[in-house]
């Protein structure tokens, strides 16, 4: 992943990415400037050079994993309104989000790092928020809040067994959730 010298935002961007697959893999108990440095191919001093502290480089590694949190809303949009049953189209979905340990884990990062640092918070509900807000489309506002939180739920069942709650189950969840506004 090493860059070229004369491109600095590509080695900036290089830098952010290797500290965003460290916090993923470790939740960033192990994010150092060195560590992300040897990552992303670059001197250490470049770290230093592009983020004066470590904070500031764990924030930009998590806009950079809450970008992708706005990659999935917009997916999720698209498929819902291709899709013939809303339910089980959601459901599809999720249960593919929840097989993806990468994506689920980044999801923790984020949600770890608010713990810590609240003023991270709106980066870690981009995806609760927008799922409320896509959902919308679709049904009322309750609904659209109760399957926010389902999702929410199911997404931590999936880190704390490393694997995604049943397809079956999810399938009949959203039915459930759904049914109530007569889909």
């Amino acid at each position: 992943m090493a860059q070229a010298k004369r491109d600095p935002e590509g080695r900036r961007r290089a830098i952010v990415e290797a500290a965003a697959e460290l916090l993923v893999e470790d939740g960033g108990a192990e994010l150092t400037h060195r560590r992300a440095a040897e990552r992303a191919g670059v001197p250490l001093g470049a770290t230093t050079y592009y983020f004066s502290s470590l904070d500031e480089l764990r924030e930009e590694a998590l806009r950079h994993l809450a970008e992708r949190i706005e990659a999935d809303l917009r997916e999720t949009e698209e498929g819902l309104a291709a899709g013939a049953s809303k339910s089980e189209t959601l459901a599809e979905m999720l249960h593919a989000y929840m097989s993806d340990q990468a994506r689920v884990r980044a999801d923790a990062a984020l949600f770890v790092a608010a713990v810590r640092h609240p003023a991270l918070r709106p980066l870690a509900r981009r995806w609760s928020d927008g799922l409320v807000e896509v959902l919308s489309a679709h049904t009322d506002l309750e609904t659209a809040r109760a399957l926010s939180l389902f999702a929410d739920g199911v997404s931590v069942h999936a880190i704390l067994h490393d694997e995604p709650v049943d397809a079956a189950f999810v399938t009949e969840m959203a039915t459930r959730l759904l049914k109530e506004v007569g889909e």
